[in-house]
């Protein structure tokens, strides 16, 4: 037991080793958004297309992270409940994600079977990583601690835009594999790239693989509960509908929050790779730099929001954060016609655009630290795997729907329109969100056993 008077200070290394896991996400996840609708638009005319498939390979992530998360909450092994969904699928999502350059190359057909399978087994992954952490961190410590492992993944996000993306233009030879940059043989007309690079994708498999051998060898779950706590295990079917039955509706409000604000963001991030190219005139490789800017922000600022959530309450911190988003999207809608009205262009206009993307970072690093401790607080040791996958396929079911409606919306009112929608979807949320009462540090979670079927 750690003591209590050291407070969080307790848990900050065993916290930096379980975000290991979420840098692996965090290292994937731009490179993905940015690069995928690039390698998609050289097969697909319509934007509306590309969202589609941008969008369903989030169906698997609604179907499998609430499944496997709570699979993992009834699993016992020698290396713990969490870990066997870690080290099996985790590598495999490496090497998938590395052939996507290949599979590019090859066929749209190729192409839509890898992303499946890639987002197949990083989805079954993804639930059972982020439950490490509520598993091993008390609660009223969890929002320093996401703040932390929020902060990993903004570093990752950072490794994988500013520091990998760059890497997309370079071209080098590597043994078996060969040059690292191909000229795309399948050409549309109006294409949006000549080439793909595969050395991002290569480097961040790689660092993939190092950081689930490290997350494997040096954390070491809980030991499983003795029989008489086993006794009390919480049916997944019982659990959920207590949530959706109960008197109080904060689970669901928050459930509901995090869906529209989910929509908001990503209705933009999978469409800047291709704004940066297509309408601010970047290469593939700087375009990268879009999103990068928004992890940065993301790194910096995680642990500060988690730490003042903590003295003013998450709620506060997120209501305020959704505002923020949303006059920063409107700002960034209005960013052309203002840059051509005030006569800025080139870099300087590039500048800009990409200081908005890091106010927005900053904000959106604060929704997302504070939001998965608020629905943790509400949940019991028990049911903390069902939780993490109700916050995923609320989550997930947003990356379904955002790409399809905004690529749809791009088709009708051009690129710009995927802002004007996330503010409208931001402040929604920000007014759902006022009708959430718990998730507060110290708060005690609901006893789900004593609940009625």
């Amino acid at each position: 037991m750690k003591d209590k008077k050291e407070g969080m200070k307790a848990y900050y290394g065993i916290t930096f080793l379980i975000g290991l896991g979420f840098f692996t996400m965090g290292l994937m996840d731009p490179l993905y958004d940015t690069y995928v609708p690039i390698f998609l638009k050289n097969f697909l005319s319509r934007d509306g297309l590309v969202g589609s498939l941008m969008g369903l390979d989030n169906l698997f992530a609604i179907l499998l992270i609430p499944v496997f998360s709570a699979l993992s909450d009834r699993t016992r092994t020698a290396i713990g409940r969490r870990m066997p969904y870690i080290i099996i699928c985790l590598p495999l999502t490496a090497i998938f994600f590395a052939l996507l350059p290949s599979a590019a190359l090859k066929s749209l057909g190729f192409l839509i079977i890898l992303i499946f399978l890639l987002n197949l087994v990083k989805q079954a992954a993804r639930g059972p990583v982020v439950a490490l952490m509520p598993d091993i961190i008390p609660g009223e410590y969890r929002s320093e601690a996401n703040g932390i492992i929020n902060t990993m993944g903004g570093i990752a996000a950072i490794v994988g835009t500013v520091g990998l993306a760059k890497l997309y233009d370079v071209n080098i030879s590597l043994p078996i594999i060969g040059k690292t940059i191909k000229e795309f043989p399948h050409l549309l007309e109006g294409r949006n790239a000549t080439y793909i690079g595969s050395l991002p994708f290569l480097i961040a498999a790689v660092l993939v693989v190092l950081a689930t051998l490290l997350l494997f060898l040096f954390v070491k779950e809980k030991k499983q509960p003795l029989e008489s706590e086993e006794e009390k295990k919480v049916p997944i079917i019982k659990s959920i509908k207590y949530i959706f039955t109960s008197g109080d509706k904060s689970v669901l409000l928050i459930l509901i929050s995090l869906l529209l604000w989910f929509i908001g963001y990503q209705g933009v991030l999978p469409w800047i790779g291709l704004y940066g190219v297509n309408s601010l005139g970047l290469s593939p490789g700087t375009a990268g730099l879009s999103a990068g800017m928004v992890g940065i922000a993301y790194a910096v600022f995680a642990i500060p929001s988690g730490i003042l959530a903590h003295k003013i309450g998450r709620k506060k911190v997120i209501r305020f954060a959704l505002m923020g988003v949303a006059i920063i999207v409107t700002l960034l809608f209005l960013h052309q016609p203002l840059m051509t009205m005030l006569g800025i262009t080139g870099m300087a206009a590039v500048a800009i655009f990409w200081g908005l993307l890091f106010v927005f970072g900053i904000f959106w690093g604060s929704i997302v630290t504070n939001s998965f401790p608020m629905l943790w607080q509400m949940a019991s040791y028990t049911t903390m795997g069902i939780y993490t996958g109700l916050y995923y396929f609320f989550s997930q079911m947003a990356g379904v729907i955002a790409p399809i409606l905004t690529g749809g919306l791009r088709d009708a009112f051009g690129p710009r329109v995927v802002f004007l929608v996330s503010a409208i979807f931001m402040v929604a949320a920000f007014f759902t969100m006022s009708g959430v009462t718990r998730g507060e540090p110290g708060e005690e979670p609901a006893d789900h056993s004593e609940t009625k079927i």
